[in-house]
């Protein structure tokens, strides 16, 4: 089975998303890879277009190859998990179709939401018996806390990329003398073997 992957940059703060759209050849597979933070809400709704004697299956994994949510002979329908740790996760459409049957090409439409674009505000007003306003409230403050931890993360990775270069730096720093010493100890020495050489050969004294 041939593989391909789209990979795609989400982001936390994915805003107005109107979905993807491609179109799956038979026995093949596609997915849509993306590094997730830990506690992030993901949502998905897709959309297969049916034809007669082929199928389309779905799997939702990290890294480890641990399955969050699979479906077989998928048509329409929806999908939700949240991350435990940080880590790649993948979305894979997968087309299965019997070698003695003629096979076409499937559209798959797809449309991911992550992070607070994937909660459902409306319900969450209406459970909680929330007005219009204090629903925008509760968007607006989980947004903020959102844009803080991301914020968080880029100083994290900022510090540990700097960490990173200090290493290099000293790295390297350190194989210049010691390449600066080896150089210097074989040119000594060379300098004293011909110094011998040509004593025994008695061209100079």
């Amino acid at each position: 089975m041939e593989v391909y992957y789209l990979i795609f940059i989400l982001s936390v703060f994915w805003h107005g998303s109107e979905g993807i759209m491609w179109s799956l050849a038979p026995n093949t597979q596609k997915c849509l890879k993306e590094e997730l933070h830990a506690n992030v809400l993901v949502a998905g709704e897709y959309e297969v277009t049916e034809v007669a004697g082929q199928r389309v299956d779905y799997t939702i994994r990290d890294s480890k190859g641990h399955i969050l949510s699979q479906k077989d002979s998928i048509t329409k329908g929806k999908f939700t998990f949240v991350t435990e740790t940080y880590d790649t996760f993948e979305v894979c459409f997968i087309s299965k179709v019997p070698p003695e049957r003629r096979s076409v090409s499937q559209d798959v439409h797809l449309d991911i939401k992550v992070g607070i674009e994937a909660k459902n505000y409306e319900g969450i007003g209406e459970a909680a018996k929330l007005k219009p306003m204090e629903v925008e409230l509760k968007r607006l403050e989980d947004l903020s806390e959102a844009i803080v931890q991301d914020f968080t993360l880029m100083r994290k990775r900022e510090e540990e990329m700097r960490d990173t270069n200090e290493s290099t730096n000293n790295r390297v720093l350190f194989f210049s003398v010691f390449s600066m010493v080896c150089l210097l100890g074989l040119a000594t020495w060379q300098v004293l073997y011909l110094r011998r050489y040509f004593k025994a050969k008695k061209l100079i004294e």
